[in-house]
């Protein structure tokens, strides 16, 4: 997306889109997360260490800052990004239709749909490289989840855009995070802040 950092001018009266069992299943709020599970710790989101999971972090080059997280599992990418939210209302309604404009921009389209987490929209983005034949698109999945002041974006290419098997994995995967809102007062669609994990070296199985 063109802006990573914050999410445009969207108003916010729009009911909360989330699973009905989010508090029990994830994605999941800092209050609601086991305190005793070791997971690696990124500021704005807390990621639960798995066999095969690699993760990555993205960094805006111009101010060197972490704007989202790239996790590859189950030959898939996922990636995810914390925003601030109001309390009582959401935000992935308005969202969805934002990225749904920006894709068609791009010459791609999008297609709304029901998913594990509510509506979903699955997406053909033009592939940008000298090397592609022209006209040759991929596929992903845009979800999102609105928490207790806070919504959680999550990107889903590669297998578990296709693949039921992978898109399971992936979903577990996105189910795991902890959104660590903080107490820091925040304007609603600003990027939680991201950053890099305390100890890189501790944990291998994340690629860090």
């Amino acid at each position: 997306m063109s802006d990573i950092e914050t999410i445009g001018d969207i108003p916010v009266d729009q009911p909360k889109s989330a699973p009905e069992d989010r508090g029990e299943n994830g994605p999941f709020d800092e209050a609601e997360a086991s305190p005793v599970r070791p997971y690696v710790d990124l500021g704005g989101v807390k990621i639960l260490p798995r066999e095969g999971l690699h993760l990555r972090l993205e960094i805006e080059e111009e101010s060197k800052r972490v704007v989202a997280i790239g996790l590859d599992y189950a030959n898939s990418t996922l990636q995810v990004q914390p925003f601030a939210a109001p309390r009582s209302s959401g935000l992935w309604h308005e969202i969805r239709d934002q990225i749904s404009d920006q894709i068609a921009k791009q010459g791609g389209t999008t297609t709304l749909r029901e998913g594990p987490f509510g509506p979903e929209l699955l997406a053909q983005i033009p592939v940008a490289s000298a090397t592609a034949t022209p006209g040759t698109t991929r596929l992903a999945r845009f979800i999102g989840v609105d928490g207790p002041r806070w919504f959680l974006r999550g990107v889903i290419a590669g297998e578990g855009a296709v693949n039921a098997d992978a898109a399971a994995a992936v979903e577990d995967l996105f189910r795991s995070i902890v959104v660590v809102r903080g107490t820091t007062p925040m304007p609603p669609r600003d990027l939680i802040p991201l950053r890099m994990p305390a100890d890189p070296a501790g944990d291998t199985t994340t690629g860090v």
